[in-house]
Protein backbone atom coordinates (compact mmCIF):
# COMPACT_ATOMS: atom_id res chain seq x y z
CA UNK A 1 0.00 0.00 0.00
CA UNK A 2 1.23 3.62 -0.66
CA UNK A 3 2.56 5.76 2.22
CA UNK A 4 1.35 8.41 0.67
CA UNK A 5 -2.01 7.94 -0.06
CA UNK A 6 -2.24 6.67 3.57
CA UNK A 7 -1.22 9.32 4.94
CA UNK A 8 -3.41 11.83 2.58
CA UNK A 9 -6.70 9.48 3.23
CA UNK A 10 -6.06 9.96 7.31
CA UNK A 11 -5.59 13.59 7.01
CA UNK A 12 -8.40 13.89 4.93
CA UNK A 13 -10.63 11.65 7.27
CA UNK A 14 -9.42 13.40 10.46
CA UNK A 15 -9.99 17.19 8.99
CA UNK A 16 -13.55 16.30 7.46
CA UNK A 17 -14.70 15.04 10.46
CA UNK A 18 -13.45 17.92 12.52
CA UNK A 19 -14.82 20.19 9.86
CA UNK A 20 -18.11 19.12 10.74
CA UNK A 21 -18.40 21.12 13.88
CA UNK A 22 -16.42 24.25 12.60
CA UNK A 23 -18.94 25.88 10.52
CA UNK A 24 -22.17 25.19 12.94
CA UNK A 25 -20.21 26.58 15.62
CA UNK A 26 -19.43 30.16 13.38
CA UNK A 27 -23.17 30.08 12.08
CA UNK A 28 -24.75 29.34 15.14
CA UNK A 29 -22.95 31.76 17.49
CA UNK A 30 -24.14 34.47 14.84
CA UNK A 31 -27.63 33.44 15.19
CA UNK A 32 -27.39 33.60 18.92
CA UNK A 33 -25.99 36.80 19.04
CA UNK A 34 -28.56 38.43 17.61
CA UNK A 35 -31.04 36.18 19.45
CA UNK A 36 -29.84 37.17 22.96
CA UNK A 37 -29.14 41.15 21.65
CA UNK A 38 -33.14 40.79 20.78
CA UNK A 39 -33.90 39.65 24.30
CA UNK A 40 -31.90 42.44 26.09
CA UNK A 41 -33.52 44.81 23.93
CA UNK A 42 -36.98 43.54 24.77
CA UNK A 43 -36.88 41.71 27.36
CA UNK A 44 -38.76 39.10 26.17
CA UNK A 45 -38.48 35.53 27.97
CA UNK A 46 -39.56 33.64 24.60
CA UNK A 47 -35.98 35.29 23.11
CA UNK A 48 -34.18 33.96 26.74
CA UNK A 49 -35.60 30.52 25.93
CA UNK A 50 -34.56 30.89 22.47
CA UNK A 51 -31.47 31.79 23.25
CA UNK A 52 -31.08 28.60 25.78
CA UNK A 53 -32.34 26.02 23.22
CA UNK A 54 -30.21 26.80 20.73
CA UNK A 55 -27.19 27.38 22.59
CA UNK A 56 -27.58 23.96 24.07
CA UNK A 57 -26.85 22.60 20.73
CA UNK A 58 -24.23 24.66 20.35
CA UNK A 59 -22.40 23.89 22.99
CA UNK A 60 -22.85 20.51 21.98
CA UNK A 61 -21.49 20.95 18.57
CA UNK A 62 -18.78 22.80 20.10
CA UNK A 63 -17.43 20.66 22.70
CA UNK A 64 -16.70 17.83 20.41
CA UNK A 65 -14.98 19.99 17.20
CA UNK A 66 -12.63 20.74 19.97
CA UNK A 67 -11.75 17.26 20.78
CA UNK A 68 -11.25 16.42 17.36
CA UNK A 69 -9.22 19.63 16.40
CA UNK A 70 -6.96 18.74 19.21
CA UNK A 71 -6.04 15.47 17.58
CA UNK A 72 -5.63 17.08 13.76
CA UNK A 73 -2.50 19.17 14.77
CA UNK A 74 -0.96 16.34 15.90
CA UNK A 75 -0.64 14.92 12.31
CA UNK A 76 1.28 17.98 11.19
CA UNK A 77 4.74 15.80 13.16
CA UNK A 78 3.67 12.19 12.84
CA UNK A 79 2.36 11.73 9.24
CA UNK A 80 3.68 15.20 7.58
CA UNK A 81 7.23 15.72 9.86
CA UNK A 82 8.82 16.56 6.59
CA UNK A 83 6.40 19.05 5.57
CA UNK A 84 6.48 20.66 8.92
CA UNK A 85 10.15 21.01 8.64
CA UNK A 86 9.98 23.06 5.47
CA UNK A 87 7.14 25.32 6.80
CA UNK A 88 7.59 25.57 10.05
CA UNK A 89 9.06 29.33 10.22
CA UNK A 90 5.43 30.23 8.34
CA UNK A 91 3.44 27.73 9.91
CA UNK A 92 4.47 28.44 13.37
CA UNK A 93 3.32 31.73 14.47
CA UNK A 94 -0.07 31.25 12.61
CA UNK A 95 -1.61 28.47 14.65
CA UNK A 96 0.03 30.09 17.70
CA UNK A 97 -1.56 33.04 17.39
CA UNK A 98 -4.63 30.95 16.65
CA UNK A 99 -4.28 28.96 19.40
CA UNK A 100 -2.88 31.57 22.16
CA UNK A 101 -5.25 34.50 21.38
CA UNK A 102 -8.37 33.49 19.42
CA UNK A 103 -9.13 29.96 20.79
CA UNK A 104 -8.79 30.83 24.57
CA UNK A 105 -10.82 33.81 24.23
CA UNK A 106 -13.40 32.06 22.12
CA UNK A 107 -13.04 29.13 25.04
CA UNK A 108 -13.10 31.49 27.77
CA UNK A 109 -15.86 33.39 27.12
CA UNK A 110 -17.96 30.26 26.21
CA UNK A 111 -17.29 29.69 30.06
CA UNK A 112 -18.56 32.91 30.86
CA UNK A 113 -21.62 32.69 28.38
CA UNK A 114 -23.00 29.22 29.91
CA UNK A 115 -22.46 29.66 33.42
CA UNK A 116 -22.99 33.50 33.93
CA UNK A 117 -26.60 33.67 33.30
CA UNK A 118 -27.84 35.10 36.10
CA UNK A 119 -24.10 36.03 38.15
CA UNK A 120 -22.81 38.66 35.34
CA UNK A 121 -25.40 41.31 34.06
CA UNK A 122 -27.65 40.62 30.66
CA UNK A 123 -25.53 42.97 28.62
CA UNK A 124 -21.99 41.17 29.52
CA UNK A 125 -23.58 38.05 29.33
CA UNK A 126 -25.14 39.24 25.85
CA UNK A 127 -21.88 40.59 24.74
CA UNK A 128 -19.94 37.52 25.69
CA UNK A 129 -21.63 35.92 22.91
CA UNK A 130 -20.82 38.55 20.56
CA UNK A 131 -16.65 37.49 21.94
CA UNK A 132 -17.55 34.17 21.05
CA UNK A 133 -18.60 34.59 17.55
CA UNK A 134 -16.10 37.42 16.88
CA UNK A 135 -13.42 34.81 18.08
CA UNK A 136 -14.38 31.76 16.23
CA UNK A 137 -14.73 33.62 13.45
CA UNK A 138 -11.03 35.14 13.71
CA UNK A 139 -9.82 31.94 14.98
CA UNK A 140 -10.59 30.61 11.77
CA UNK A 141 -9.03 32.97 9.70
CA UNK A 142 -5.77 32.22 10.93
CA UNK A 143 -6.34 28.81 10.10
CA UNK A 144 -6.84 29.88 6.89
CA UNK A 145 -4.01 32.20 6.05
CA UNK A 146 -1.75 28.89 7.20
CA UNK A 147 -3.68 27.20 4.49
CA UNK A 148 -3.54 30.28 1.61
CA UNK A 149 0.14 30.09 2.05
CA UNK A 150 -0.28 26.39 0.95
CA UNK A 151 -2.47 27.62 -1.91
CA UNK A 152 -0.71 30.79 -2.91
CA UNK A 153 2.84 31.13 -1.00
CA UNK A 154 3.30 34.92 -0.26
CA UNK A 155 5.63 36.61 2.21
CA UNK A 156 8.47 33.97 2.48
CA UNK A 157 11.99 33.30 1.22
CA UNK A 158 13.78 29.88 0.52
CA UNK A 159 16.63 29.69 2.65
CA UNK A 160 18.40 26.72 4.56
CA UNK A 161 16.31 24.18 2.49
CA UNK A 162 13.69 25.74 3.95
CA UNK A 163 10.68 28.12 3.01
CA UNK A 164 11.13 31.17 5.80
CA UNK A 165 9.66 33.95 7.29
CA UNK A 166 10.57 37.25 5.79
CA UNK A 167 7.51 39.31 5.54
CA UNK A 168 4.73 38.58 7.98
CA UNK A 169 2.61 41.38 6.01
CA UNK A 170 2.76 39.71 2.80
CA UNK A 171 1.64 36.44 4.49
CA UNK A 172 -1.77 37.64 5.93
CA UNK A 173 -2.44 40.11 3.02
CA UNK A 174 -2.92 37.07 0.69
CA UNK A 175 -5.96 37.43 -2.12
CA UNK A 176 -5.82 33.30 -1.94
CA UNK A 177 -6.36 33.47 1.96
CA UNK A 178 -8.84 36.37 1.95
CA UNK A 179 -11.31 34.63 -0.50
CA UNK A 180 -11.67 31.43 0.87
CA UNK A 181 -12.31 32.91 4.45
CA UNK A 182 -14.88 34.96 2.86
CA UNK A 183 -16.08 32.26 1.37
CA UNK A 184 -16.12 29.53 4.40
CA UNK A 185 -17.15 31.90 6.63
CA UNK A 186 -20.52 32.94 4.90
CA UNK A 187 -21.01 29.53 3.75
CA UNK A 188 -20.53 28.64 7.56
CA UNK A 189 -23.41 31.50 8.02
CA UNK A 190 -25.43 29.76 5.83
CA UNK A 191 -25.03 26.27 6.98
CA UNK A 192 -26.19 27.55 10.79
CA UNK A 193 -29.16 29.26 9.35
CA UNK A 194 -30.46 26.35 7.11
CA UNK A 195 -29.55 24.42 10.73
CA UNK A 196 -32.05 26.83 12.32
CA UNK A 197 -34.83 26.14 9.48
CA UNK A 198 -34.85 23.07 9.43
CA UNK A 199 -35.19 22.01 12.83
CA UNK A 200 -37.53 25.42 13.66
CA UNK A 201 -39.47 23.45 10.14
CA UNK A 202 -39.50 20.23 11.77
CA UNK A 203 -41.13 21.29 15.18
CA UNK A 204 -44.10 23.71 13.12
CA UNK A 205 -44.77 20.49 11.39
CA UNK A 206 -46.09 18.99 14.07
CA UNK A 207 -47.89 21.99 15.22
CA UNK A 208 -45.28 22.25 18.32
CA UNK A 209 -44.59 25.57 19.68
CA UNK A 210 -45.95 27.44 16.79
CA UNK A 211 -45.03 30.75 18.19
CA UNK A 212 -41.63 29.96 19.15
CA UNK A 213 -40.24 28.55 16.16
CA UNK A 214 -42.13 30.88 14.11
CA UNK A 215 -39.92 33.71 15.59
CA UNK A 216 -36.75 31.34 15.06
CA UNK A 217 -37.85 31.30 11.74
CA UNK A 218 -38.10 35.58 10.88
CA UNK A 219 -34.68 35.82 12.38
CA UNK A 220 -33.06 32.91 10.81
CA UNK A 221 -34.30 33.18 6.86
CA UNK A 222 -33.20 36.65 6.45
CA UNK A 223 -29.96 36.26 7.31
CA UNK A 224 -30.00 32.45 6.03
CA UNK A 225 -31.01 34.32 2.35
CA UNK A 226 -27.95 36.77 2.85
CA UNK A 227 -25.14 34.16 4.00
CA UNK A 228 -26.35 32.06 0.77
CA UNK A 229 -26.48 35.51 -1.46
CA UNK A 230 -22.89 36.16 -0.04
CA UNK A 231 -21.86 32.90 -0.32
CA UNK A 232 -22.12 32.81 -4.15
CA UNK A 233 -20.67 36.34 -4.64
CA UNK A 234 -17.50 34.90 -2.59
CA UNK A 235 -17.44 31.82 -4.41
CA UNK A 236 -17.21 33.40 -7.87
CA UNK A 237 -14.73 35.32 -6.53
CA UNK A 238 -12.22 32.95 -5.03
CA UNK A 239 -12.84 31.32 -8.68
CA UNK A 240 -11.54 34.11 -9.87
CA UNK A 241 -8.15 33.96 -7.67
CA UNK A 242 -8.13 30.92 -8.42
CA UNK A 243 -7.88 31.34 -12.60
CA UNK A 244 -5.05 33.79 -11.82
CA UNK A 245 -3.30 32.28 -9.24
CA UNK A 246 -3.77 28.20 -10.27
CA UNK A 247 -4.83 27.66 -13.59
CA UNK A 248 -4.41 24.18 -13.42
CA UNK A 249 -6.59 23.68 -10.43
CA UNK A 250 -9.29 26.19 -12.85
CA UNK A 251 -8.84 24.32 -15.80
CA UNK A 252 -9.62 20.75 -13.38
CA UNK A 253 -12.75 22.44 -12.26
CA UNK A 254 -14.16 22.58 -15.27
CA UNK A 255 -12.35 19.58 -17.25
CA UNK A 256 -11.14 22.00 -19.80
CA UNK A 257 -8.43 20.54 -21.72
CA UNK A 258 -7.49 23.34 -25.31
CA UNK A 259 -6.30 26.82 -24.09
CA UNK A 260 -8.78 29.23 -26.20
CA UNK A 261 -10.09 32.57 -26.28
CA UNK A 262 -14.17 32.76 -25.61
CA UNK A 263 -13.88 29.60 -23.99
CA UNK A 264 -17.12 27.87 -23.60
CA UNK A 265 -18.49 26.17 -20.26
CA UNK A 266 -20.35 23.25 -21.23
CA UNK A 267 -23.47 22.03 -19.56
CA UNK A 268 -22.66 18.22 -19.71
CA UNK A 269 -19.03 16.98 -19.49
CA UNK A 270 -17.76 14.05 -18.76
CA UNK A 271 -13.62 14.01 -18.00
CA UNK A 272 -11.36 11.29 -19.70
CA UNK A 273 -8.13 12.39 -18.07
CA UNK A 274 -6.74 9.37 -19.44
CA UNK A 275 -6.84 10.19 -22.98
CA UNK A 276 -6.66 14.11 -21.96
CA UNK A 277 -10.09 14.90 -23.42
CA UNK A 278 -13.96 14.91 -21.93
CA UNK A 279 -16.31 12.04 -23.02
CA UNK A 280 -19.00 13.82 -23.01
CA UNK A 281 -18.79 17.42 -23.92
CA UNK A 282 -22.34 19.23 -25.24
CA UNK A 283 -24.67 22.29 -24.50
CA UNK A 284 -21.89 24.89 -24.74
CA UNK A 285 -22.59 27.97 -23.77
CA UNK A 286 -19.56 30.62 -25.65
CA UNK A 287 -17.37 32.47 -23.48
CA UNK A 288 -19.03 31.79 -20.18
CA UNK A 289 -16.16 29.61 -18.83
CA UNK A 290 -13.99 33.40 -20.09
CA UNK A 291 -16.42 36.00 -18.57
CA UNK A 292 -16.87 33.80 -15.10
CA UNK A 293 -13.17 33.28 -14.56
CA UNK A 294 -11.92 36.66 -15.67
CA UNK A 295 -15.30 39.05 -16.48
CA UNK A 296 -14.50 38.53 -20.38
CA UNK A 297 -15.99 36.32 -22.48
CA UNK A 298 -12.80 37.04 -24.77
CA UNK A 299 -10.52 36.33 -22.22
CA UNK A 300 -8.33 32.89 -23.06
CA UNK A 301 -8.62 30.17 -20.23
CA UNK A 302 -5.90 27.99 -20.15
CA UNK A 303 -6.45 24.42 -20.80
CA UNK A 304 -4.60 21.47 -18.98
CA UNK A 305 -3.08 20.10 -21.90
CA UNK A 306 -0.91 22.73 -21.30
CA UNK A 307 0.31 21.64 -18.54
CA UNK A 308 2.50 18.76 -17.65
CA UNK A 309 1.20 15.13 -16.77
CA UNK A 310 2.61 14.82 -13.28
CA UNK A 311 1.55 18.89 -12.83
CA UNK A 312 -2.11 17.71 -13.43
CA UNK A 313 -4.80 17.30 -10.45
CA UNK A 314 -7.29 14.45 -10.11
CA UNK A 315 -9.50 15.95 -12.42
CA UNK A 316 -13.02 13.69 -12.23
CA UNK A 317 -13.08 14.27 -8.09
CA UNK A 318 -11.77 18.26 -8.75
CA UNK A 319 -14.55 18.42 -11.41
CA UNK A 320 -17.58 16.69 -9.49
CA UNK A 321 -16.94 18.57 -6.59
CA UNK A 322 -16.87 21.76 -8.03
CA UNK A 323 -20.23 21.06 -10.42
CA UNK A 324 -22.05 19.77 -7.07
CA UNK A 325 -20.68 22.77 -5.17
CA UNK A 326 -21.94 25.08 -7.42
CA UNK A 327 -25.41 23.60 -8.42
CA UNK A 328 -26.07 23.34 -4.50
CA UNK A 329 -25.22 26.92 -3.89
CA UNK A 330 -27.62 28.14 -6.26
CA UNK A 331 -30.01 25.51 -4.64
CA UNK A 332 -29.75 27.00 -1.38
CA UNK A 333 -30.01 30.66 -2.68
CA UNK A 334 -33.77 29.78 -3.92
CA UNK A 335 -34.69 28.01 -1.05
CA UNK A 336 -33.43 30.75 1.66
CA UNK A 337 -35.70 32.98 -0.95
CA UNK A 338 -38.85 30.77 -0.25
CA UNK A 339 -38.51 30.37 3.50
CA UNK A 340 -37.73 34.45 3.47
CA UNK A 341 -40.70 34.63 1.79
CA UNK A 342 -43.02 32.41 3.87
CA UNK A 343 -41.19 33.79 7.03
CA UNK A 344 -44.18 34.82 8.99
CA UNK A 345 -45.98 31.43 8.38
CA UNK A 346 -44.40 28.66 6.79
CA UNK A 347 -47.03 26.40 7.98
CA UNK A 348 -48.44 27.93 4.02
CA UNK A 349 -46.09 26.22 2.30
CA UNK A 350 -46.42 22.57 3.66
CA UNK A 351 -43.81 21.79 1.21
CA UNK A 352 -41.27 23.81 2.23
CA UNK A 353 -41.65 22.76 6.20
CA UNK A 354 -40.93 18.66 4.36
CA UNK A 355 -37.77 20.36 2.43
CA UNK A 356 -35.91 22.19 5.26
CA UNK A 357 -35.64 19.65 7.79
CA UNK A 358 -33.99 16.88 4.60
CA UNK A 359 -31.97 19.95 3.68
CA UNK A 360 -29.92 20.15 7.13
CA UNK A 361 -26.75 17.92 5.52
CA UNK A 362 -26.42 19.18 2.19
CA UNK A 363 -24.57 22.84 2.93
CA UNK A 364 -22.74 20.48 4.93
CA UNK A 365 -21.65 17.85 1.84
CA UNK A 366 -21.71 21.35 -0.34
CA UNK A 367 -18.43 22.54 2.34
CA UNK A 368 -16.75 19.43 1.90
CA UNK A 369 -17.07 19.32 -1.97
CA UNK A 370 -15.69 22.97 -1.79
CA UNK A 371 -12.88 21.63 0.57
CA UNK A 372 -12.41 18.60 -1.96
CA UNK A 373 -11.76 21.42 -5.07
CA UNK A 374 -9.18 23.14 -2.96
CA UNK A 375 -7.04 20.42 -1.86
CA UNK A 376 -7.42 17.81 -4.00
CA UNK A 377 -6.97 20.69 -6.70
CA UNK A 378 -4.06 21.20 -5.36
CA UNK A 379 -2.29 18.72 -6.08
CA UNK A 380 0.19 17.37 -6.72
CA UNK A 381 1.73 20.25 -4.74
CA UNK A 382 1.44 20.40 -0.72
CA UNK A 383 2.80 23.99 -1.06
CA UNK A 384 1.37 25.06 -4.24
CA UNK A 385 4.98 25.14 -6.72
CA UNK A 386 7.32 24.82 -3.74
CA UNK A 387 6.80 21.11 -2.26
CA UNK A 388 5.02 18.56 -3.78
CA UNK A 389 3.03 16.03 -1.22
CA UNK A 390 5.12 12.81 -2.05
CA UNK A 391 8.26 14.45 -0.51
CA UNK A 392 6.42 16.04 2.53
CA UNK A 393 5.07 12.78 4.29
CA UNK A 394 6.99 11.29 6.93
CA UNK A 395 9.01 8.41 6.96
CA UNK A 396 7.06 5.57 8.84
CA UNK A 397 6.26 2.23 8.33
CA UNK A 398 2.65 1.78 5.94
CA UNK A 399 1.85 -0.53 9.12
CA UNK A 400 1.83 2.55 11.45
CA UNK A 401 -0.60 4.94 9.55
CA UNK A 402 -2.89 2.16 9.09
CA UNK A 403 -2.93 1.30 12.51
CA UNK A 404 -3.72 4.65 13.28
CA UNK A 405 -6.61 4.93 10.15
CA UNK A 406 -8.46 2.27 11.99
CA UNK A 407 -8.21 3.91 15.18
CA UNK A 408 -9.12 6.95 13.95
CA UNK A 409 -11.87 5.07 12.45
CA UNK A 410 -13.46 3.82 15.43
CA UNK A 411 -13.09 6.86 17.72
CA UNK A 412 -14.13 9.68 15.35
CA UNK A 413 -17.28 6.92 14.47
CA UNK A 414 -18.39 6.85 17.75
CA UNK A 415 -17.74 10.63 18.36
CA UNK A 416 -19.79 11.52 15.58
CA UNK A 417 -22.58 8.85 16.56
CA UNK A 418 -22.73 10.45 20.00
CA UNK A 419 -22.52 14.03 18.18
CA UNK A 420 -25.62 13.30 16.07
CA UNK A 421 -27.85 11.35 18.87
CA UNK A 422 -27.23 14.54 21.50
CA UNK A 423 -28.09 16.88 18.85
CA UNK A 424 -31.41 15.04 17.72
CA UNK A 425 -32.46 14.39 21.12
CA UNK A 426 -32.09 17.81 22.35
CA UNK A 427 -33.40 19.53 18.96
CA UNK A 428 -36.79 17.02 19.31
CA UNK A 429 -36.90 17.93 22.86
CA UNK A 430 -37.92 21.11 21.87
CA UNK A 431 -37.19 24.73 24.01
CA UNK A 432 -37.70 24.36 27.58
CA UNK A 433 -41.81 25.30 28.96
CA UNK A 434 -42.42 28.86 29.63
CA UNK A 435 -42.69 30.05 33.00
CA UNK A 436 -45.80 29.12 34.31
CA UNK A 437 -46.56 27.07 31.50
CA UNK A 438 -47.75 23.63 32.34
CA UNK A 439 -45.96 20.62 30.15
CA UNK A 440 -48.01 18.45 27.77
Amino acid sequence: MDLILLSRLQFAMTVFFHFIFVPLTLGLSVLLAIMETMYVRTGSEDYKRMVKFWGKLFLINFALGVVTGITLEFQFGTNWSRYSAYVGDIFGPLLAIEATVAFFLESTFIAVWTFGWNRVGRVMHCASIWIVAAAGSISALWIILANGFMQNPAGFVLRNGRAELESFTDLIANPYAWGEYLHTLASSWMLGGFFVLGISAWHLARGREKEFFTRCVRIAAPFTLAAAILTGYAGHHQGQNVAILQPAKMAAMESHWNTQANAPMNILVWPDQENSRNRIEALPVPGLMSFIAFNDSAAEVKGLSDFAKEDIPPVLPVFLSFRFMAGMGCLFIFIAGWAFLRRRDLSSSPLLMKLLPLLIPLPYLTIMAGWTVAEVGRQPWIVYGLMRTADAASPVPVSSVVISIAAFLAVYSLLGAIDIWLLCKNARKGPEPAAGAQED
